[in-house]
């Protein structure tokens, strides 16, 4: 397959590796030309993708902020062709999701939503890895959720990546869920280690403030346009969490041992039942 990458970031270079390494080849398209040089340099990619090679594409995938996905379909939407399938790489899907599927069907080419279930706290390509995907889930928002056969295409094509499974969602349910399983959490994260006892743990801290803080490396950048694109469900999800913290402040000041042990077998509990054994490993 010829695959067209739109961004060599953490996740475009990632998918630029696996691809490159299953032999497939590479093209990608990348603003910052010391970024794209390293890929080549590196056998990452095997040269820039132009307007006469995206139209002969298999697969083209946008890993870029949502912004600048829009801002890709809109200007190369006419050039694409109806050869490649076309999926977004975004963390938010509304937005980007009912736009692509606008400008794909004013320019005849197959588009569907996407979003890798992978990554570090890091950023750029130096961060990126081969295997990356190995064992993910990838959620894709398609056209139409009745299209078998584009639905077995999309995930013949994205097996070299490595993923576990492909998960089939609507946008909506989509936003809904990140803002929990993701968006909040890195909200948390830089939240909790604005406390100034932060700058006097070295030396009495262990794994729990490690997995506290791990994703406050984020991209203020990215995270913050993902955010906003998915505020609503964040807002609602971080209402919810603030309550909760209420509840447990509220057993701290009034002395209640059993209100306290009470909330955290709660916790534990709803632990169990999500997540079931993997929550032990």
């Amino acid at each position: 397959m010829l695959i067209g990458i739109i961004g060599l970031g953490l996740i475009g270079g990632s998918f630029a590796k696996a691809y490159s390494k299953m032999g497939h080849t590479v093209a990608a398209l990348e603003k910052e030309k010391s970024v794209l040089q390293y890929a080549i340099l590196k056998d990452m990619i095997s040269a820039e993708l132009t307007d006469e090679t995206l139209k002969e594409c298999d697969l083209i995938l946008i890993c870029t902020y949502p912004k600048a996905a829009i801002e890709f379909l809109e200007e190369k939407g006419p050039l694409i062709g109806t050869k490649p399938v076309v999926i977004d790489c975004c963390g938010t899907k509304r937005v980007i999701a009912d736009k692509g599927m606008e400008i794909a069907q004013k320019y005849g080419f197959t588009y569907a939503g996407g979003h890798p279930m992978a990554g570090t706290q890091y950023s750029g390509v130096k961060y990126s890895k081969e295997n990356m995907f190995k064992d993910a889930p990838m959620v894709i928002v398609p056209p139409r959720y009745d299209d078998i056969v584009l639905l077995d295409k999309i995930k013949k094509m994205l097996l070299p990546a490595g993923f576990s499974q492909i998960t089939v969602t609507t946008a909506e349910k989509h936003d809904e869920v990140i803002a929990f399983t993701s968006q909040l959490a890195h909200v948390v994260s830089s939240a909790y280690i604005k406390s100034p006892t932060a700058r006097e743990h070295r030396g009495v801290s262990a794994g729990s403030y490690k997995d506290m803080t791990r994703v406050a490396w984020l991209s203020p950048e990215m995270w913050t346009q993902l955010c906003m694109d998915n505020r609503d469900n964040l807002i609602k999800e971080t209402d919810t969490l603030i309550e909760n913290l209420k509840a447990y402040r509220k057993a701290l000041s009034d002395g209640d041992a059993e209100l306290l042990r009470q909330l955290f077998a709660e916790g534990r509990e709803i632990k169990e039942e999500v997540d079931g054994s993997s929550a032990k490993k």
